[in-house]
């Protein structure tokens, strides 16, 4: 007998076979199996969050020609958090496959950083940021002391919650949230909820996994906020 198409996704991509029929035949709550399908889970949610998290973002302020209620500094913050383990990477001599995503990831937001300044009209100062940036990035891969790489690695997490917090605080201040994308939001607090339960799992409760967890909780308001003020920015939209 054919197995069905929710078994065969199952078995290829979450669980081994024998936890399919402990957990879906003859649901028997097996924890190392739950557990397995679980980290699958969150694993796929981690590398979209890393790989797409930023492109519907991207094509946003493309699509709508505007960067507006998009907080620079919180854009900023989010390219130095993603240039730290590209650096790291870089200074390491990690293969290109190994780190081929975050370096996908930071182009797509040093773009985001470009076209508000673009379309806030300064398009020159954008272009120089782009060349003074790479030419950082280039000098840190390759020439910064270890020490250095090791404290822009380790201060990562912070920028990036920094970010969030930045960003929600403009939603606040603004009372909507401009071109801020649904689906980047979305995915990053999808990211960051794989990101707490693979900590927990390697590290147990740490002071990382509470970083990991603050940055969560900054992502669901972030998500709140896009749901709750979608209404308020299309009626303004409306009376213009």
């Amino acid at each position: 007998m054919a197995s069905s198409p929710v078994k065969q996704f199952l078995v290829t991509y979450l669980m081994p076979e024998k936890c399919y029929e402990e957990l879906c035949d003859n649901f028997h709550l097996h924890v190392p199996c739950l557990t397995f399908a679980l980290n699958r889970t969150f694993g796929f949610w981690i590398l979209l969050d890393t790989f797409l998290a930023q492109l519907p973002q991207l094509l946003k302020i493309l699509w709508r020609g505007s960067a507006a209620g998009l907080s620079l500094t919180s854009v900023l913050l989010q390219l130095y958090a993603f240039s730290c383990p590209v650096v790291y990477a870089m200074a390491n001599n990690f293969p290109l496959f190994a780190w081929g995503e975050r370096l996908f990831t930071l182009a797509q937001t040093a773009a985001i950083v470009f076209l508000i300044l673009h379309y806030r009209g300064d398009t020159l100062k954008g272009v120089l940021f782009l060349l003074a940036y790479s030419g950082v990035i280039f000098l840190l891969g390759f020439y910064a002391a270890a020490a250095v790489i090791s404290a822009m690695q380790a201060s990562s997490l912070a920028a990036l919650i920094a970010s969030k917090g930045l960003q929600a605080g403009t939603n606040y201040c603004n009372g909507h949230t401009g071109q801020l994308s649904t689906v980047s939001v979305v995915l990053s607090w999808a990211g960051s909820l794989g990101v707490i339960f693979v900590s927990l799992q390697e590290t147990g409760s740490s002071f990382a996994t509470l970083s990991h967890t603050l940055s969560a909780c900054l992502s669901c308001v972030l998500l709140t906020q896009v749901l709750c003020y979608r209404g308020s920015t299309t009626t303004k939209k409306k009376s213009e």
